[in-house]
Order: structure tokens, then sequence, then C-alpha cells
């Protein structure tokens, strides 16, 4: 089974990661997505971000109807910090018949040779990366940002830009702001995740 995986704090999961998650689902030939819930780091504790298992509670509600895509706490385990490759050796042995790859905005592949062991990863897992919307300042500063994805597509079959994808403007940083500021948000989030949230009181 190929698997595609899909990393975020989803503090909270909102549409936009929905709209991401399935379309990789529904346009590659990736058989699942799974959203693999990052931990929060002892060291950098924010006061914004819910516990672990609230906003592995809130993608798990996001998703319950969609058989194609599955959230995963795994990282939750492992020793810390998170390496991505580490998780993907452990993922590897944990579920030997399934093929991984990587689900990433293009902010993070204009990134990828910083991460961890990133030339392995290129080697042995497949990554489908999506357009972001970008802000004026980082248009100016990654004008040359096409020709740079062409030379990647070119150099490397395994990277795979959905040029195609969806993607909308919003953050999870906007839906906090937002319902701490007694906005309407209905839009932003499926009706399970906002339900959730106000029942526990989140944000505010």
């Amino acid at each position: 089974m190929k698997v595609g995986l899909y990393f975020g704090t989803f503090n909270p999961i909102h549409v936009g990661h929905l709209v991401i998650a399935n379309y990789m689902a529904d346009y590659t030939d990736l058989d699942q997505v799974w959203l693999m819930v990052t931990p929060q780091n002892p060291l950098k504790e924010k006061s914004s971000l819910l516990a672990d298992y609230h906003r592995l509670a809130l993608v798990r509600v996001a998703i319950e109807d969609n058989e194609n895509l599955r959230v995963s706490d795994i990282e939750f385990k492992l020793p810390k910090p998170n390496y991505t490759a580490t998780t993907l050796a452990y993922l590897k042995e944990k579920y030997p018949n399934n093929e991984f790859s990587l689900i990433m905005g293009e902010d993070n592949l204009r990134t990828f040779h910083k991460w961890y062991n990133h030339k392995q990863i290129l080697d042995n897992h497949q990554l489908f990366v999506y357009p972001r919307v970008l802000t004026l300042q980082e248009e100016e500063e990654v004008q040359d940002i096409g020709n740079r994805f062409e030379n990647l597509l070119d150099q490397n079959p395994n990277v795979h830009f959905c040029q195609d994808a969806p993607v909308m403007k919003v953050s999870s940083s906007f839906v906090r702001n937002a319902i701490k500021d007694g906005k309407d948000v209905r839009y932003l989030l499926t009706e399970p995740v906002e339900k959730y949230i106000q029942e526990m009181n989140f944000y505010k």
C-alpha cells in the first residue's frame, strides 16, 4: 500500500489541511494519507498549543468518515527530538509492506536540504509537494521559485510537484485568533472539530 505522510501540529486541524490531505488521496497514486500529529516539544512549550491527545482527537473527529485518511500518534512514542528520517525508519520496520511518501508544502521543500538525513529520505521516498500561498515579501525572496522546482523535478524523479492542488490561505494561527476574538469560524473547521473546540472551550 502506498501511504502519504502529512506531518503537522494541527492546532487545530482546519479545512485547508483537509483539502490537501483529500487531494493527495484522490489525485495521486497514494492509497491512503496518514495525518501525523507532531508532539509538543518540551523545550519549546507554547501556551496556545493544545495537549497532544486533544490535537489527536481533533484530527480523528475531522476525518472519521473518510476511509482514505488516517491519523497517527506514532511520533508521540518516538525519542525526542522528532526527526522525519527516524520516523520513516520506524514506520518501514513496523509496516514493511507499505511504501511511505512525504507530503509537504513548497516552503518546506525550499529548506529540505537542511533536514536531518535529507539525502537518504529523497533517495528512498517520494515527495509530493503542494503549492503554498506566499506573502508579497516571500514572493520577492523566491522570484526564481519556478526554475528551482523545475530543476528539482528534472534532477530527481522522487519529487512530484502537485501544482493543481487547491490551496487556501488559512492557517491554524488565524483560526485560533478568530476563536479568541469571538469570530465565526464555521466555514474554517468541520462541524465535529468546531463542536469539540466549543465544548472544551479551547483557544479563548
